[in-house]
């Protein structure tokens, strides 16, 4: 998703910090005269100098810096401008990659803190594990974040999403120079689609096209996001909502860029998208593309930051996914589903009323008062997890509707460091199938506290380079171990349903282990997956059709969660097998999200020293 993921999406932290690369990734104003500096000479202190990385980073992905509100004082300029996803864009943010991974490589790591040697130790991986992306010749490539993908614009990727979204969410609008902000930014935005419009056309030169079916999805969306900007629409009534008691002529001078600029570069990335259609194919792996095999090894290196194969993934969710439905089939007999295989048995549970919503307002309002009510049943928990708290600082929102057809189920992440922006639950709510009753619980868990919103508030506490950096495999293992968590701490005590919403949901990400490298790497067509996926599982088509459109958007994403869930467990057994009655989980979880978002092998490191110190005292 483009090279210092700096908007992963929500424009929480997780959705913020997921802009800076290819396809959400930096650009100045509308002239693209930025030049951001270089860093160069001798740096006797690695904490001066990865905080100077860490500014760098937000200078070529200013979203950043507003989603975590330190766009104030010095840098204040960054609230005045977007990343630049053009070809030189991405060349400046290699370009820094190279300069800082050269200049980390000169510290004796023996002479240093243990957090430092850990924030040299990410930049590490991160930075390298970019750099080998950019080496490809196309796609967005996420410096230590998640939405690496093949294709610069699709139906859960691009601009035409991206920035909308996050001048909604996170641009502060609270004054006339915010007011000011809005509109030097919107006014940047043809020339980030126009930036992002080069690289979609060289892709598509060089065969680079997604599948057809994705194409029909983007080009819907993109369709509908040019004509609300024809109107003004959002992008307008967004300032005029919160501009209501600043002096001001902003909804005249908002809409003229809208109804002007921005529909005309919406449009025409939308023929772009057009014109490829008909050339593409419905081919739904990487592997049909050119370089494809490069392409997923690749992209499952970066999602897993481990270096397994696609067999071996494949196998690993078969394997586990057949543990997960051991654990259902007892408890789906007891509540008398007793024929069938287990993925047949949830098919039958998911379409009993009582657990369905009606597909309208109330049915939606429902979903987020359920939502709400698991989250402030965990934080009653939370003192039997963790020792050191954070709080949870949280709201739930609805995904814009334009955005809903492309979109997962959900998806969240923290807010700002200062905590004037609450980290987000956006969720899906284009039609209420997507969710059942017993499926939210987990969900609230997963995406809210204490996964996502929980996890990225630590993050948050530490030095700025580690906040920005993060690795999908940790994220997500995180994200799925405060499942394991919820069930752990007695959400489901009581409820068998609940139980199975569960463990169908940890299951959920064993099977994407299957679908991801079924489509990639064993020429999986979309009708299989989703076809093995939703008999598989039991979960419904409407809800495993665009996941499955989801991984392959994003080839390798769907296999970090179960990889990272996996080795936090182990880690966790190490521990406990290591220390004996000296183990308590509220110190191990503490090492495992106080130590921050790290690939895997760090993980083991940070878990290591834990026990070291534990043996100790």
């Amino acid at each position: 998703m483009n090279t210092i993921d700096f908007s992963q999406l929500a424009m929480s932290r997780r959705n913020a910090l997921s802009l800076l690369g290819g396809g959400t990734a930096l650009m100045a104003l509308p002239s693209c005269t930025h030049q951001p500096a270089r860093l160069a000479g001798n740096w006797p202190d690695a904490d001066a100098f990865l905080e100077a990385v860490a500014w760098q980073l937000l200078d070529l992905g200013p979203e950043g810096a507003t989603s975590l509100s330190i766009d104030t004082g010095a840098h204040a300029g960054l609230r005045r401008r977007l990343s630049d996803r053009s070809p030189r864009g991405q060349q400046q943010i290699a370009a820094l990659l190279r300069d800082s991974l050269k200049i980390a490589r000169r510290f004796d790591g023996n002479a240093l803190s243990p957090q430092t040697r850990t924030s040299l130790a990410v930049v590490e991986s991160a930075f390298s594990t970019a750099l080998d992306g950019f080496a490809l010749p196309y796609g967005d490539v996420a410096v230590g974040g998640w939405r690496n993908t093949p294709y610069v614009v699709i139906q859960n990727v691009g601009a035409y999403l991206d920035t909308p979204r996050f001048l909604d969410g996170d641009h502060p609008v609270h004054t006339a120079e915010d007011a000011e902000a809005y509109l030097a930014r919107l006014e940047a935005f043809p020339a980030q689609l126009d930036g992002e419009l080069v690289r979609l056309k060289s892709a598509g030169r060089m065969g680079v096209i997604a599948p057809s079916f994705l194409l029909d999805k983007a080009i819907r969306q993109m369709s509908l996001a040019r004509d609300d900007a024809a109107q003004g629409g959002d992008l307008v009534r967004s300032l005029v909502r919160r501009t209501a008691a600043i002096p001001g002529e902003w909804e005249r001078r908002a809409r003229l860029i809208a109804t002007g600029p921005v529909a005309a570069a919406l449009s025409r990335q939308l023929n772009e998208l057009k014109a490829q259609r008909v050339r593409a194919s419905d081919s739904a792996g990487i592997w049909a593309r050119p370089h494809g095999e490069a392409w997923y090894a690749w992209g499952l290196r970066a999602s897993t930051t481990t270096t397994r194969t696609p067999d071996d993934l494949h196998r690993m969710g078969l394997d586990q996914l057949a543990q997960i439905h051991a654990r259902m089939d007892p408890i789906l007999r007891k509540l008398g589903y007793t024929s069938g295989s287990v993925g047949e048995r949830m098919t039958a549970l998911g379409k009993d009323k009582r657990f369905q919503f009606s597909n309208d307002d109330k049915g939606r309002a429902e979903i987020i008062a359920l939502m709400q009510s698991k989250i402030d049943f965990m934080r009653t928990k939370l003192p039997q997890a963790f020792r050191t708290l954070v709080k949870g600082n949280l709201e739930i929102r609805r995904l814009p509707p334009a955005e809903e057809p492309g979109a997962p189920g959900a998806y969240g992440g923290a807010g700002s460091i200062d905590g004037t922006v609450p980290g987000k639950i956006w969720i899906n709510l284009g039609s209420t199938d997507l969710h059942s009753r017993y499926s939210l619980p987990t969900l609230a868990f997963h995406e809210g506290i204490p996964g996502h919103v929980w996890q990225g508030e630590y993050a948050n506490r530490l030095p700025l380079i580690r906040t920005l950096l993060a690795f999908n495999a940790y994220s997500e293992g995180w994200a799925l171990y405060a499942e394991t968590l919820g069930d752990e701490l007695g959400a489901y005590e009581g409820d068998p349903v609940g139980q199975l919403g569960y463990l169908q949901s940890i299951g959920f990400r064993a099977c994407r282990l299957v679908v991801d490298t079924g489509l990639h790497a064993k020429q999986w067509t979309r009708q299989q997956a989703v076809d093995w996926f939703s008999s598989t599982n039991g979960s419904s088509v409407s809800e495993v059709a665009p996941e499955v459109d989801r991984y392959c958007s994003w080839p390798g994403q769907a296999c970090g969660y179960k990889v990272g869930h996996s080795e936090i467990l182990a880690q966790r057994d190490r521990a406990r097998a290591a220390l004996g009655a000296r183990f308590d989980l509220r110190d191990f979880d503490d090492a495992v999200v106080g130590g921050g978002n790290v690939p895997l092998d760090v993980l083991a490191q940070n878990v290591s020293r834990y026990i070291a110190e534990n043996k100790a005292s």
